[in-house]
């Protein structure tokens, strides 16, 4: 691409950003549009301030037809399979009547900012299901890999009529708990002979797993995959008994295979019955509603940190003194704050 195609380009980009408007994009997904679901994702990730305001308009509005999908977040350690897995897992969630939404998280790079996106690739026969949807996104500086948007496109995608949203996370850590925030079941693929079964792996993330899937469990790894899964059953046992009486499952799979997908889909589905069953199900949804609101809070509050003019220079003139040692970093934060409070 030349400098003048190019230019053309990112002009007849603006123009197409320029005509987002919540009214017409909400009409569009109310009737399952593809496209009009992916402007509005667009808007959402958008930083202007003008794109803001009608994003939050949209969200408000899909509001009243969100709620009713089963969302499941997807993580595990890089080359366990995720991307294949949910493809054949996806297959089984269309050929039983749903429609399934993928929210697939991209990492980026530290360097550049920028990521690949390239879940639609991995996913190519997915993707071109009329029933599914996938979107990648970047993780940019998001905590866990997790986009900032993620939440409101979730609402989005109900909005559209997807009865499963997956969120596809970019790897495990602690800080995945991001992503435990936002669903209602939470599943951990793991690979076996990979060395030591519980190494590389911390307990506060199995411990938020209501499923353990050992991935590529077909050929001479089947018989490693079942050993591991006595591994790990033995292990989830010395956990605390989680508040909504559901007992972690341990499963092998092959996606290659299609090898216990359906058996994964039935454990979500028996996970979700006992949960609207006991209530535990609706205590969550409200439990990670309040969550993030004060999340939203917390971090419309730094927005709006970063943002004070009044702030910029004193900033940088604080962490100069900071890095020469003329001031603490907590005397630092302190009169910054105090500025800020004062505006």
């Amino acid at each position: 691409m030349n400098e003048e195609q190019l230019k053309k380009w990112k002009e007849k980009r603006q123009k197409r950003r320029d005509s987002f408007n919540s009214d017409g994009l909400l009409s569009g997904i109310l009737s399952g549009d593809l496209q009009s679901l992916s402007s509005g994702i667009t808007l959402l990730e958008s930083n202007r301030k003008k794109d803001k305001e009608e994003a939050q308009k949209l969200v408000n509005s899909c509001l009243k037809y969100s709620g009713k999908s089963i969302r499941v977040g997807v993580t595990g350690v890089p080359g366990v399979g995720k991307s294949t897995f949910i493809e054949s897992f996806g297959q089984v969630v269309i050929d039983k009547g749903f429609k399934i939404a993928v929210l697939a998280i991209d990492p980026s790079s530290e360097k550049s900012g920028g990521s690949i996106l390239g879940d639609k690739t991995r996913m190519n026969q997915l993707s071109v299901q009329e029933n599914a949807f996938i979107r990648p996104s970047a993780a940019g500086k998001s905590l866990g890999g997790v986009a900032r948007k993620t939440r409101e496109s979730i609402i989005l995608c109900e909005a559209a009529g997807y009865d499963f949203i997956l969120i596809e996370t970019v790897g495990v850590g602690q800080s995945e708990t991001m992503v435990n925030s936002m669903v209602d079941f939470f599943m951990l693929l793991m690979l076996a002979g990979a060395g030591d079964e519980l190494q590389g792996i911390k307990r506060g993330i199995m411990e938020m797993a209501d499923a353990l899937v050992i991935t590529k469990a077909d050929g001479d790894n089947l018989l490693k995959a079942r050993r591991a899964k006595k591994e790990y059953e033995n292990a989830m046992h010395l956990f605390p008994a989680n508040e909504n009486e559901w007992i972690p499952k341990a499963l092998v799979a092959s996606a290659v295979e299609n090898y216990n997908i359906v058996k994964t889909f039935d454990t979500i589905e028996s996970f979700m019955n006992q949960t609207k069953i006991n209530g535990s199900f609706l205590i969550n949804r409200k439990r990670q509603d309040k969550y993030w609101l004060h999340e939203t809070i917390a971090e419309t509050l730094m927005l709006s940190f970063y943002s004070s003019e009044s702030l910029v220079k004193v900033i940088a003139e604080v962490e100069k003194d900071v890095v020469e040692g003329k001031m603490s970093s907590f005397e630092g934060a302190e009169k910054l704050m105090k500025i800020y409070n004062h505006e």
